[in-house]
């Protein structure tokens, strides 16, 4: 009996065959060291993983500008800096010491460092020839942002404790933020629609999944319940239906991308749904999902017609990402202040450096002829 001869083509097709199933195992598979540490009671699987690879590309993401010097508060009414400068709405409070250094710090967590090197850092919100107009769209837009960030510190400590938030939490040095979404922006061969769940369009705010790409919307947004189980079995009383479970756990593999941890940092993985058994991370997500949620409604989406109007940025510093393709502006979610880490740069208390933020009032904004395009910016 002769042995079997193989054709060249056939022998070919055999070893494309091997090196596809080899990039599949290489692509699916985390590749070691993994390392594993213990984080709930033994026998229920719930541990945070970590690649040691990957922990370092976070740590570097992670880091913080040194601090600016500390700066005195005002000695009297005439030291404040609604006293010296004209048109200072929501930092009207500070000293003129502690006002330069916020203008400072600010500079230096939002505005390019091209434009910083450049020497037109001031220019980035001010007119230099004018420094109390508002022509400038990214002023007004700047004073809605601190007024935001006030808000985070003074109703949402339930989320971010006494470590609090700035703008570079967001911003890392950056107008816009790296991690940031629009309502069905991805729009791919029209599947997208009114009765479309945008499925299987890969996308990396929820993992390159299969599952629908915007569950920000009904949740960050919207306040669509969370859940993947049906309250009730009756028929007709069901509003939880299979899209819901499956924006839902699209909204927990973004969740945990964005924080880079397991199901189980938040739920016991023999009780999903019960919270008497579930660590206390989850009540602190339960917080920051609607943290999000004030957000995005009070202070960014108002802001969506400025940034139609601006949607290519600041002169200096062109950026086509100001709003979404519906004309929506880009808004914030997990990933945007967490960025990998399951505490925003690695729990560094930047707001105890910067007590200044404390001080922000929340009034609202006055408007002038020279407000930048797309109405005024108002509470």
């Amino acid at each position: 009996m002769r042995p079997l001869k193989l054709s060249w083509t056939l022998q070919a097709l055999i070893v494309l065959a091997g090196l596809l199933v080899l990039l599949i195992v290489l692509m699916t598979f985390e590749r070691p060291p993994v390392r594993s540490s213990q984080n709930g009671f033994r026998g229920t699987a719930m541990e945070h993983v970590v690649n040691p690879r990957l922990a370092t590309q976070v740590v570097a993401r992670n880091q913080v500008p040194e601090a600016q010097p500390p700066a005195d508060g005002p000695v009297d009414a005439n030291d404040k800096a609604s006293a010296i400068y004209e048109n200072v709405q929501v930092l009207g409070e500070l000293s003129n010491a502690q006002f330069l250094r916020v203008m400072v710090a600010m500079t230096e967590w939002i505005v390019p460092k091209a434009v910083r090197d450049a020497g037109n850092g001031c220019a980035y919100c001010h007119n230099p020839e004018n420094m109390a107009s508002d022509e400038v769209y990214t002023k007004g837009v700047s004073r809605r942002m601190l007024q935001m960030t006030r808000t985070i510190n003074a109703d949402w400590s339930n989320h971010v404790g006494q470590t609090g938030v700035t703008c570079y939490t967001c911003h890392r040095g950056q107008p816009v933020p790296a991690a940031v979404w629009a309502t069905n922006q991805p729009n791919r061969a029209g599947l997208v629609g009114p009765h479309a769940l945008g499925q299987n369009l890969a996308t990396p705010q929820i993992n390159n999944s299969s599952l629908p790409f915007d569950p920000f919307t009904p949740f960050l947004l919207g306040d669509q319940d969370i859940r993947n189980i049906s309250p009730t079995w009756q028929p007709g009383q069901n509003t939880d239906d299979v899209r819901i479970a499956e924006w839902t756990y699209a909204l927990m593999v973004h969740m945990s991308q964005g924080l880079g941890v397991n199901c189980t940092f938040c739920h016991n993985s023999r009780a999903f749904a019960s919270w008497e058994q579930s660590p206390p991370q989850r009540l602190t997500a339960w917080h920051g999902i609607r943290m999000a949620r004030a957000v995005n409604r009070d202070y960014v989406e108002p802001l969506s017609p400025v940034f139609l109007a601006n949607r290519q940025g600041h002169p200096d510093a062109p950026h086509p990402l100001r709003v979404g393709a519906n004309g929506d502006a880009l808004k914030v979610n997990c990933a945007t202040c967490h960025a990998g880490a399951n505490r925003p740069l690695l729990g560094a208390p930047m707001l105890r450096d910067y007590p200044e933020l404390n001080l922000v009032t929340r009034n609202p904004l006055r408007t002038s002829e020279a407000a930048p395009t797309g109405g005024p910016l108002r509470n």
